[in-house]
Formats: structure tokens, sequence, C-alpha cells
């Protein structure tokens, strides 16, 4: 059982650390997101897997958020937020540390269960932050608050691909930490034991149980079931195809690059990857302002549209231009996640946890796109692959332009 405090304008200043313990976790996930795209190419140059079979390491990271969202949610809602972070952090650790054995034996498949636990953590972690951080404040401004959030999110996702590059893609980094695969080693069990240590402060910080809102500007919360909330069912469907989409680009960015801008490396490939995560970021943080002044659904529809015609350019196969273009979507991808999951939450009072936790699982679409793209990547060449991906924004723009309407307009 849970105490569940409401929070009051005077107590607005005590949700200060609580909230900066939370958005503390979106930099955690952000870096294990960013180090798994330059695995995926990793793995390819040492392990000698194609491009579809790499793909395994996004669908073992995203069906892990697939599997567990739904326990995740369950177990938040019985114990708690506290709980939920505390937990997902001890159990990101545990897949941190099996990196090592993994590396050991240089066992592609012992990778991929070990990316599916750490995965695991990584999902019980977000589905009680991101519900957390939406809460922590007034209802109204849970959109700019989960897009402030998730801008460390991309801080975590922009460092990534600069570690990765810097140690698995260097030679003279990997002979001195003993080889290709004992660089993943060395760099995981780091995370581990960090992981595990921010576990143990946050088990002993305070982090209030805040009240679900059980009343909405049209009185009490929904009496229909989530099935019936079309903004909630549209919103998961198009969420799942936004991080399908987001995955794919990202997984195969250092693969495009190094097809379409001749004499380009992997370990180059991987720090333009990091200039994309930084425009991923400074599109986040230029975004929340901007949701000052325009409506999240009109963002978020011009945002789409932008991505289906970049995407378009990067399945061209231009010289140069197809990797530029890339980076280009990720500014736009910026914002897509928060704002399709606060457009998808609101207004459903004391649904808002559990559908929070469905919204949290429709993350799993991400395991579904990164296989295609790689058969195709295989076949006719990586940049016919970023047909799937337009595609997917598509639908984002229009979910922004339709789905997301209030019922009734």
């Amino acid at each position: 059982m849970t105490i569940e405090t409401s929070v009051d304008s005077g107590g607005a200043r005590s949700l200060r650390g609580p909230l900066a313990f939370a958005i503390s976790c979106f930099l955690i996930w952000g870096l294990a997101y960013g180090l798994l795209d330059v695995l995926n190419k990793h793995f390819q140059e040492t392990l000698h897997v194609g491009k579809a079979q790499s793909s395994w390491l996004q669908i073992a990271y995203f069906g892990a958020y697939l599997l567990m969202s739904v326990p995740a949610g369950n177990v938040m809602h019985a114990r708690g937020y506290k709980f939920g972070l505390v937990s997902g952090l001890i159990v990101t650790a545990a897949g941190a540390f099996l990196f090592v054995p993994a590396a050991q034996v240089e066992s592609f498949p012992f990778f991929v269960i070990s990316m599916f636990v750490l995965a695991t953590g990584l999902c019980f972690l977000e589905t009680s932050a991101d519900t957390y951080v939406s809460v922590l404040g007034k209802s109204e401004h849970a959109s700019r608050r989960l897009n402030l959030a998730q801008s460390f999110n991309a801080l975590g996702v922009f460092f990534g691909p600069i570690i990765g590059g810097s140690v698995f893609f260097n030679e003279r980094v990997t002979q001195t930490l003993g080889g290709a695969q004992h660089s993943v080693q060395i760099t995981y069990l780091i995370i581990g034991i960090a992981v595990l240590i921010f576990a143990l402060v946050m088990s002993r910080a305070y982090l209030p149980e805040i009240a679900d809102p059980h009343r909405t500007d049209a009185g009490d919360g929904p009496a229909r079931p989530l099935l019936q909330q079309r903004h909630f069912v549209l919103g998961v469907i198009t969420q799942a195809f936004y991080i399908g989409s987001q995955v794919g680009v990202a997984a195969f960015f250092i693969n495009l690059t190094t097809e379409t801008w001749h004499g380009t490396t992997s370990q180059q490939a991987a720090y333009l990857l990091s200039i994309a995560t930084l425009a991923y970021l400074i599109g986040r943080f230029a975004t929340t302002a901007l949701l000052l002044r325009f409506s999240p659904r009109l963002i978020l529809t011009v945002y789409g549209l932008i991505n289906v015609g970049l995407c378009l350019v990067a399945s061209a196969g231009v010289e140069k231009y197809s990797a530029l273009a890339l980076v280009g979507v990720f500014f736009f991808m910026g914002t897509m996640f928060p704002t399709i999951f606060t457009l998808g939450i609101r207004d459903l009072g004391a649904s808002t946890k559990r559908a929070s936790s469905i919204m949290v699982m429709a993350i799993g679409g991400g395991a579904f796109l990164p296989y295609p793209m790689g058969l195709i990547g295989d076949k006719y060449g990586m940049a016919t692959a970023f047909l799937l991906p337009a595609a997917g924004f598509a639908l984002v723009a229009l979910y922004g332009l339709w789905g997301a309407r209030e019922e009734g307009r």
C-alpha cells in the first residue's frame, strides 16, 4: 500500500527534488539507447553478423518494452513510483553486468539476452518516470514538463555514440582494453556500477506519491473504458509506429552514412550520429519553447510531414545529402515521443497510470521495423530501407492532424 498525497500551491517547491531525481533517470536510459545503435555496427564488424541479424539487439531492447510494460505498470500501481524507479535501476544494472560474461565468451546471442534484461530494467524505469513527471505539477503543463525531462534523455543519447565511437571503433583504445569485446565488457561494467550506486541513493531520497487526477474540466474522470478513448487508442498505435521509425533511423544511420558518403569510416559515421543526436537534443529544447506559443498537435503534424520529406531524401541514396537529411530527421524527432505520450494519456483521470504503462508498451514498436529494414538493406542497399520510416512519420502527422483531436471537435 502507498500513501498518495495531493499537491497544493505551497508544495510546489518540495517537488523540485523529486523532479530532479526523475529527470536523472531519463539521462540513464538515453545513454543506454545511444550505445545501442553503435553496438549494432560494432557487432557487424567484430562478430561478422549481417544487418538483419544485428537488428536482434534492437528487437531485444524494444521487445522488452513490449512484453514488460504492463507488468511494470502493475508494479507501479501496486507499490508506487519510487519502488518502480528503484527496481528499474537495479534490473538495469543487472543487465549491464551480464555484458561482462557475454563479452568474455564473445557470444552474440548472449549479448542479445543481456540487452533484453537491461531493457527490462529501463522499461520499469521509464514507465515510472514518464508518468511521475507527468503528474508532478499542473496537468496543463504536462507536455512541456515531459518535453523538458526528455531533453535530458536526448543528452544521454548524444553521449552514447561519442563513447561508443571513441571506444568501440578506436583500434588503439580497444587494444589497450584487451580487444574488441573487452572494450564492451569494461564499458558496461562501469555503467552497471554507476547505476547501482544511483539506485542506492534514490532508495534513500524523498519521492512522494502524487495522487492521480480524479477530475477533469468536464467533471469526474472518463466513465468509458480506455479502448473507447479514441485519442488514447490512436496514440498507442501512433507511438508504436513512431518508435519503430525512430529506432530504424538510428539503428542503420551508420550503415547508410558509410554506404552513401564515400570514404567515411564507421568511427566517423558514429561521430556524425552523435551530431545527429545533438540535433535531437536541440530540437527537443527548441520545441519545448515553441509549445508556449503553438499547440502540440500543430507541431506534431508539421514535424511529421517534414520528416517524411527528409526520409525520402535519405531513401534516394544521394551522396552526402542522404546522411545529412537524417541529421535533420533527428531534430524533428526530438519532441515526438513526449508529445504523443501526453496527447494520448490526457484527461484519463484514474486510468492515467494504466494508460501510461500501455503507452510505454508501445515503445515495443521499435522491435518490428529494424529487421525488415535490415533485410531490405542487405538485398537492395541501406538507402531503400528508409522508405519504411517515411511511412511511419506520415502516421505521426496524421495523428497530430486528426487522431489527437478532442472528441466532438
